[in-house]
């Protein structure tokens, strides 16, 4: 069945401003700015009011217009991000072996992620977070990193990526729960 006509609206906040030109959302507001390419998606950008962002999508198949509503939630992730920003919280979990972690930050200003003693091994696991995404260990709370950023694809694929480094192989995954997990997703900015 084809759907002749297909709208999702957003309403944009009054201290972000959105740009969109050949389907390249770029977004401003008090925290920074994010651009993304959705070129690749067929839908149709609109402003049929100053505050308010329309996607279209005509002649659409049940698929296609399931991509409107994926296009609607990147924008609104990227207006968060640009007000309100993102906080990946992760536990360190350990039965035997304590885990050690060391964040260097390099010359480039992406943060470099350095795990040793993981399950008493010797061998050090580093992990590159993707750009724009600040990683710190928590002063208040013992086992902890932060992960923070105004992307949310960055920040959550950063933590994907330091939880993936520390699967358990080769032993029974019920019995062996150490790694980093992540605890807490937040908002920097407090609502």
């Amino acid at each position: 069945m084809r759907y002749i006509h297909s709208e999702e609206t957003l309403p944009i906040p009054e201290n972000v401003s959105v740009h969109i030109r050949s389907r390249i959302v770029t977004i401003e507001g008090p925290r920074g700015k994010l651009t993304k390419d959705l070129s690749h998606i067929n839908v149709t950008f609109g402003r049929p009011k100053k505050n308010l962002i329309s996607i279209v999508l005509h002649h659409g198949g049940r698929k296609a217009v399931a991509t409107l509503r994926t296009v609607r939630t990147i924008v609104n992730n990227m207006i968060i991000g640009v007000t309100k920003g993102f906080l990946y919280k992760m536990r360190y979990v350990y039965a035997h072996f304590p885990i050690n972690v060391n964040v260097e930050k390099r010359e480039n200003g992406q943060y470099e992620v350095e795990i040793r003693n993981f399950l008493g091994e010797k061998v050090v696991r580093r992990v590159l977070a993707q750009p724009g995404v600040e990683v710190a260990i928590s002063t208040a709370v013992k086992d902890e990193l932060l992960l923070s950023g105004n992307s949310l694809e960055a920040v959550s694929q950063s933590a994907a990526d330091i939880q993936q480094i520390c699967r358990v192989r080769k032993k029974d995954i019920r019995k062996f729960l150490d790694g980093l997990y992540v605890s807490e997703r937040t908002n920097i900015v407090a609502d």
